[in-house]
């Protein structure tokens, strides 16, 4: 014999996921919303840090290329540390690049 508090239970369970189903059902476009808060922080992020490191990379570029033509260091990590850079601040294009590749 059930007790009748398990019984309750399950049929409180059973009603909200139905009303869980329900509103997904009849309201996709808050299930599979677009616009997301995450990604607009997230870019907002992206260009403020931008915004702060261009001059620090460039002065880095200044840095590691005297230092490579005094031969202080090895060029490879000079080209390393370049690519490196253009990488990060290409990373926006490269990922549309790659995504239009693929069809995405």
């Amino acid at each position: 014999m059930h007790h009748p508090c398990t019984l309750r239970l399950k049929l409180t369970r059973f009603a909200f996921s139905s009303l869980l189903l329900a509103l997904i059902v009849c309201a996709p476009e808050l299930s599979m919303a677009q616009a997301s808060p995450f990604m607009t922080g997230a870019t907002s992020l992206q260009t403020n840090i931008l915004a702060w490191l261009t001059p620090v990379a460039i002065i880095l570029v200044m840095v590691l290329g005297g230092m490579a033509m005094a031969n202080r260091m090895s060029w490879g990590w000079c080209i390393g540390a370049i690519l490196g850079i253009a990488i990060a601040f290409g990373a926006p294009q490269i990922v549309t690049w790659v995504r239009g590749m693929f069809g995405v």
